[in-house]
């Protein structure tokens, strides 16, 4: 499978759990080591091991991906990915960043966040909205191509708690925030791409 017919450009990719986001992020990355001996392609993740399971899970990604794309290295940076993509854009370079909404979630909903009394809590939304106001601006004219990966959540039903309702509307607001940046959009769904949007 390849996506060559299709210039490769800064890409935000949408999907449900398991809908093939990150397997297209990895064939793009693929693809556009192809293309030239002298591109690099680089992963920066944004998941952190908290349990066991989680553990074990970002293994086996790390496994998976060697496999498929054996040239894409990885960079782990689940806060300050905003400078992570600002540093790692070189014209040669593509970027992956996967995934936004654990991203998100390490600002939004961090470790210990039940002890934060309310202006601590105050400030945290204070800093995300700054971290999220630099990321726009480091994707926005990167030198090279930058794929975002990140969840759509927002298609089920409306979740009972406050702060999970809180959560599903800011990934909501991240998400139409990147993809007015961005120029093309993909929605994937069971492993198949629907365009969203392509570059004027």
């Amino acid at each position: 499978m390849t996506l060559a017919q299709h210039p490769i450009t800064t890409e935000l990719i949408l999907g449900g759990q398991k809908s093939g986001k990150s397997r297209r992020a990895e064939l793009l990355a693929r693809d556009w080591l192809a293309q030239s001996g002298g591109h690099r392609a680089v992963l920066i993740a944004t998941g952190e091991a908290w349990d066991d399971e989680m553990r074990e899970r970002i293994a086996r990604h790390q496994r998976d991906r060697a496999e498929r794309v054996p040239g894409l290295q990885t960079v782990e940076e689940p806060h300050d990915v905003a400078a992570a993509v600002a540093q790692l854009s070189r014209a040669h370079t593509l970027v992956v960043v996967d995934c936004l909404t654990l991203w998100l979630t390490h600002w939004t909903m961090p470790m210990g966040i039940e002890a934060m009394n309310f202006e601590q809590k105050q400030a945290l939304a204070l800093d995300w909205k700054a971290q999220a106001a630099m990321f726009l601006e480091a994707i926005r004219k990167p030198p090279g191509p930058v794929v975002l990966v990140g969840n759509e959540i927002g298609l089920g039903v409306i979740p009972m708690g406050r702060e999970v309702r809180a959560f599903v509307d800011a990934l909501g607001t991240l998400n139409q925030q990147v993809a007015q940046v961005c120029p093309r959009v993909t929605l994937m769904a069971a492993g198949l791409p629907l365009t969203l949007k392509e570059p004027r």
